[in-house]
């Protein structure tokens, strides 16, 4: 058995000696795992790389429910997580180490998904106003409305593709698609063909910055900026170290004075020593 199954297979132990209750069979809710209510919650589908880290994770919040009641409802604090009233001079250092510990919280994907959905609509944009030039998208386009309103590309307004069926003198079938308006509707312009896929960029640019701000605003919750900080002891507690040393600092003053409970008993058998 690999060195790293029983230090995983003794935490699990501790844990539950602890009184947590602790599952590594779940769905965990499309997440790695999750905390909740003095229960933890693993993948059946984890990684063993990410079985440790992400234990501790979870375990991260068991100590901060305690510190902090109310927690998993308020999303805690920064003030008390280090028992100090300089939230925002711990709380850059501890956005660092979350950038460090998961590579999602960048939204690096989603910021180029927006920023090539930006670049469309301005070369949508450009199309228009060739024929159009007094055209702007906070205004209604009234040519465009005249058009569509005889025009079965109105349902493309609201979805990409569709699929229409009549009732009549026998059932028929016709498919739509934002892809082949110049196919399916050979009398619309180029200027509402690039109009229609204008206003579907645009759908797509709100969605994917809603995206953003949700995970914005999990990702700086205060409990789970803590936890990613123990985690990121776990994977590199010398990265952890240079990227926030005022919280590192911090953190072992309280540490060593019992303030994280038994965090102390975990960080000096599965963190410090898992060399």
């Amino acid at each position: 058995m690999k060195i790293a199954d029983i230090q995983a297979r003794n935490l699990i132990k501790y844990l539950k000696s602890l009184g947590i209750e602790v599952s590594t069979s779940t769905k965990a809710r499309g997440n790695q795992g999750f905390y909740l209510r003095n229960k933890i919650y693993i993948s059946k589908n984890i990684s063993p790389d990410r079985l440790i880290p992400t234990l501790l994770h979870e375990f991260a919040h068991y100590i901060h429910a305690h510190i902090e009641p109310f927690m998993e409802r308020t999303g805690g604090t920064i003030e008390v997580l280090f028992d100090d009233d300089k939230s925002d001079f711990y709380k850059d250092e501890l956005l660092k180490v979350t950038n460090f510990v998961d590579k999602n919280s960048k939204f690096e994907r989603l910021l180029q998904h927006k920023s090539i959905l930006k670049e469309k609509i301005s070369e949508y944009e450009s199309i228009i106003k060739n024929k159009y030039p007094e055209f702007l998208r906070s205004k209604k386009f009234k040519e465009f409305d005249k058009y569509i309103k005889k025009s079965d590309a109105k349902y493309l307004l609201k979805y990409d593709r569709v699929q229409l069926i009549s009732r009549g003198l026998g059932k028929t079938t016709k498919l739509y698609s934002i892809s082949n308006l110049e196919q399916d509707f050979p009398d619309m312009s180029k200027e509402f063909c690039a109009y229609i896929r204008l206003k579907s960029c645009t759908c797509k640019q709100s969605r994917v910055s809603a995206k953003i701000n949700r995970m914005k605003k999990y990702y700086t919750k205060p409990t789970e900026l803590f936890a990613r900080f123990i985690e990121g002891l776990y994977i590199d507690e010398t990265a952890v170290k240079e990227l926030a040393p005022n919280c590192y600092k911090r953190f072992y003053e309280l540490l060593n004075t019992g303030y994280y409970k038994e965090l102390v008993n975990v960080y000096y058998s599965f963190i410090s020593s898992k060399e």
